[in-house]
């Protein structure tokens, strides 16, 4: 079973994906991975989520596709019935957590506070999703975690920017950032695959711009 923190291994980003139509969802997905991003979390937030999973799964096997925004036990077997590799969750719950380990769907789990990192990591998880990022703190949050919890690393994800990804990436507890800026709504309504394709390659060096701070 895939292990989540080797999704950072496929690149410093990973996609926050809405998607409204299902036919958006299998050239959406190669153009992603002609950008070189691999690890692609679809959310669970419309009524296609499932299916463009399940249509992105079948269509680029070279894709890691993963579920987010799954709140319950349902969301859990519902995203592994539909293909996902991976799931990704706003925060974190013992029902979740043992939903997806029953469904054998890894999880990364979101956390916005010290209390909510003991938690989880007393479940397990060593691998967090911090949400919403930028809201609850940003890389001054990132950096105070690090001294009490040397042994978790992070997947920042909310309010993220291309301008200010570099900062995260650059810290030592932060091993890939989620954005959803690689998929904007108006190029996806027009098609435009060519551009995310180009912001798929802008996001994938973004750990050489991290490295230089």
């Amino acid at each position: 079973m895939l292990n989540p923190i080797d999704l950072a291994d496929h690149g410093p980003i990973i996609p926050v994906i809405v998607i409204e139509r299902l036919e958006h969802a299998v050239p959406l997905a190669q153009a992603l991975v002609a950008g070189g991003v691999k690890v692609l979390e679809v959310t669970l937030r419309t009524p296609v989520a499932l299916a463009a999973i399940q249509a992105m799964a079948r269509a680029v096997p070279e894709a890691i596709v993963g579920a987010g925004t799954l709140r319950s036990p349902v969301d859990a077997l519902r995203a592994s019935e539909a293909g996902a590799r991976f799931a990704v969750s706003p925060g974190f719950s013992p029902s979740l957590a043992q939903a997806c380990e029953q469904a054998a769907l890894p999880l990364l789990p979101g956390v916005a506070t010290a209390s909510e990192v003991m938690q989880a990591f007393d479940a397990g998880y060593s691998f967090l999703k911090l949400f919403p990022a930028t809201a609850v703190g940003g890389v001054q949050l990132l950096k105070g975690l690090a001294g009490p919890f040397p042994d978790v690393a992070f997947c920042p994800t909310g309010g993220i920017t291309p301008a200010s990804a570099p900062e995260f990436l650059a810290l030592s507890n932060v091993k890939v950032c989620g954005g959803s800026w690689l998929c904007p709504k108006d190029a996806l309504e027009a098609g435009d695959w060519g551009r995310i394709t180009r912001l798929a390659r802008e996001a994938t060096a973004l750990r050489s711009a991290a490295a230089l701070r």
